[in-house]
């Protein structure tokens, strides 16, 4: 039997917005899934090159408003900057999230995500780690 990817996301049905299931075995790790599933589900597809370096700090009050917060800021930057990022270094110290993140310019968009939603969102400890489910209104 095949063991289940230590981290990774994947759709889930849902009737009007958009569903993603996360895991990873850690918090930053789960922070970077949901952050690459939010790009699938939009169908980013980003330039070879030049390859581009940006930070991101937020703030919140506990995990899922900050995971909310940094999936904002990344939805930001796609609308406002067009650009995208497929490698992520995060770090989570208590209501503080610092990213480092490289990526580059989008070359198509299939869907604009609007908002990232509270609906549902929890972040639970599993035996392996960490899981959420998040809901993106579309």
């Amino acid at each position: 039997m095949k063991q289940p990817s230590p981290s990774g996301f994947r759709e889930v049905e849902h009737t009007a917005d958009w569903e993603l299931q996360v895991w990873a075995a850690d918090i930053p790790g789960l922070f970077e899934q949901t952050a690459r599933g939010m790009y699938v589900l939009a169908g980013v597809k980003l330039s070879v090159s030049p390859r581009i370096h940006r930070w991101i700090e937020v703030t919140a009050p506990d995990l899922e408003s900050l995971l909310v917060r940094f999936l904002e800021e990344l939805l930001y930057l796609v609308e406002v900057d067009n650009v995208a990022f497929d490698e992520y270094q995060i770090s989570i110290d208590g209501e503080h999230l610092r990213a480092e993140l490289w990526g580059s310019t989008l070359i198509k968009l299939d869907k604009e995500i609007k908002a990232v939603t509270f609906h549902n969102l929890v972040v639970n400890k599993t035996e392996s780690g960490f899981s959420a489910a998040v809901v993106f209104d579309v």
